[in-house]
């Protein structure tokens, strides 16, 4: 490492493949298009050529993602250089194949117990039933004004670890998908009084830390193992992805061993190239790579502020509002790259202001039922902010002819489909997804296993969603994005679930995992009582 300290502009892995890319050697080696040149006879491979060319395997030179001895290597401790990391793996399966790493190597044991803030992504279950692992689900903070989901507080995680001695670790998403969090200090203090470790899901946090106006990163907060999605929020090609660690809580050589078997034997080139690539642009510009991007997110909220049909969600204002004793400490950061917008009026839903907003060229990243997630990064510009805010002026005036949708919360409470008021005071009664199955007034749950073990056809029964409230649910359903399950099999549907998700069916939400994908339907567990019926 020594030889490489200082060497910031050094990509090793990207320039071995530009290397390979312009030499003339013959190929006797996979991949099967041999630069592309399988195609050469049919008009080219367009504009995949150049990739193409650079696509390579584990040849002499080119190193070993599992047993990284040379190029790979050097290009890993880098990054943790960069990132302030004790070590970082490079992840070709995106953050998932990181979430999947961590659980399997804190999880060593079939029964294992992991604290895992509910409100987590579709991996990290996944990464339970692979491990078969029991997690006892966090309750998260519910900001009052936004009606978002933030992170678990201190006091949860320490009462939970009281409860549960034996309990492995704790997983932890933070940022969450609108860009919201709050400080992990305390969080990890706490894990490490237990004597566990803290491991985040920083998948939209890759750029944390590295701008006096971003928050704090995990690693700087005292976290174990975080894992990025490098090409979410800075410049990796997509299904780029870091896995860093830090401190004596993890075992290296068991981690090394669970990522060579959630990824691929023969991991993509390109992509890890492009995360060398990344990493250097990153460790040479520093804070100056971020000045275009928040240079074109302080134009939209000028913007914004001649548009006032759309609100804003940032923490100053719950913060405002935690001041005159109106709020709890559930949001106190918000990711400005991750602009969060919504119609004042409440006549437009956030799946109505995105269908919107691409009809006018401007793709968002995500919506729900109120809110519009508009990602900005360092590749951001201001020509993009002056087409958003030409399309949302335009927006703005025509007629509104949809209907506000019912919220979660009013949906409990009121016939389903009847239509909610209007927003007043820039206060909702949205209610997160993840949040719609409570805790029974606590603040984590009973530890839940997990397991591969399929259903069998005479277990289960397809319902209505009119019928499905008090029933356990054998499939998970995901809305995505964000990829955040609203349930998951052996939970139990609340009448606010239930309602909400006719809700979403209206609404023509995209879920995945649902056996109906128009949400006509749901399966549940049978009841005792029908099992003997048959």
């Amino acid at each position: 490492m020594d030889r490489e300290k200082g060497r910031k502009d050094h990509a090793p892995l990207y320039e071995a493949l530009y290397q390979y890319k312009s030499s003339r050697q013959a190929s006797f080696h996979v991949p099967g298009h041999k630069k592309g040149r399988a195609y050469a006879p049919h008009g080219g491979a367009g504009f995949l050529e150049q990739i193409m060319e650079a696509d390579v395997t584990e040849i002499t030179g080119t190193d070993d993602l599992h047993h990284p001895e040379g190029i790979i290597r050097d290009a890993q401790r880098l990054a943790a250089e960069c990132f302030g990391a004790e070590d970082s793996f490079f992840l070709v399966g995106g953050s998932t194949s990181g979430n999947l790493a961590m659980i399997l190597t804190v999880c060593a044991y079939p029964g294992d117990i992991l604290l895992v803030q509910r409100n987590v992504h579709k991996s990290v279950l996944n990464g339970l039933m692979l491990a078969g692992a029991k997690a006892v689900f966090l309750q998260p903070q519910l900001d009052e004004g936004s009606g978002l989901a933030a992170a678990p507080a201190a006091e949860a995680i320490a009462a939970a670890l009281a409860a549960y001695p034996a309990a492995k670790g704790v997983l932890i998403t933070m940022p969450n998908y609108y860009g919201m969090g709050t400080d992990l200090a305390p969080l990890a203090e706490v894990c490490h009084r237990h004597g566990v470790p803290l491991l985040v899901d920083e998948a939209h946090g890759a750029h944390y830390g590295q701008h006096p106006q971003l928050p704090a990163s995990a690693l700087a907060s005292g976290a174990d193992v975080v894992v990025q999605s490098t090409h979410k929020m800075l410049a990796a090609l997509t299904m780029g992805a870091m896995l860093h660690v830090q401190g004596p809580r993890i075992n290296r050589g068991l981690l090394r061993q669970r990522l060579a078997m959630v990824q691929s034997s023969s991991p993509s080139y390109p992509v890890m190239g492009s995360l060398d690539l990344a990493r250097r642009l990153l460790h040479m510009q520093g804070a100056a790579a971020f000045t275009a991007g928040l240079a074109a997110v302080e134009a939209l909220k000028r913007g914004l502020a001649e548009l006032p049909r759309f609100g804003l969600l940032h923490p100053q204002e719950q913060q405002r509002d935690a001041a005159a004793g109106a709020a709890s400490a559930a949001y106190t950061t918000q990711d400005p790259f991750k602009v969060v917008i919504y119609d004042r009026t409440g006549v437009l839903s956030g799946y109505e202001l995105q269908r919107r907003l691409e009809a006018c060229g401007c793709i968002p990243e995500m919506s729900d039922d109120r809110y519009v997630v508009l990602l900005y990064s360092l590749g951001s510009t201001e020509e993009d902010t002056r087409h958003l805010l030409a399309a949302l002026a335009h927006i703005s005036v025509e007629k509104a002819n949809a209907q506000p949708l019912p919220s979660a919360k009013a949906n409990a409470v009121n016939n389903p489909g009847q239509s909610s008021p209007a927003v007043k005071n820039e206060k909702s009664d949205f209610v997160e997804f993840s949040t719609w199955n409570n805790f029974a007034g606590t603040d984590f749950s009973e530890p839940v296993s997990f397991n591969l073990i399929p259903l069998k056809p005479d277990e289960v029964e397809a319902v209505s969603l009119q019928s499905s409230s008090g029933r356990i649910a054998a499939e998970m359903i995901i809305p995505y994005p964000p990829g955040i399950p609203i349930l998951y099999p052996g939970e139990r549907i609340t009448e606010t679930a239930a309602c909400g998700l006719q809700g979403l069916a209206k609404a023509g939400a995209k879920c995945q995992g649902a056996q109906d994908p128009k949400l006509g339907t749901i399966l549940v567990y049978k009841t005792p009582e029908q099992e003997n019926m048959e």
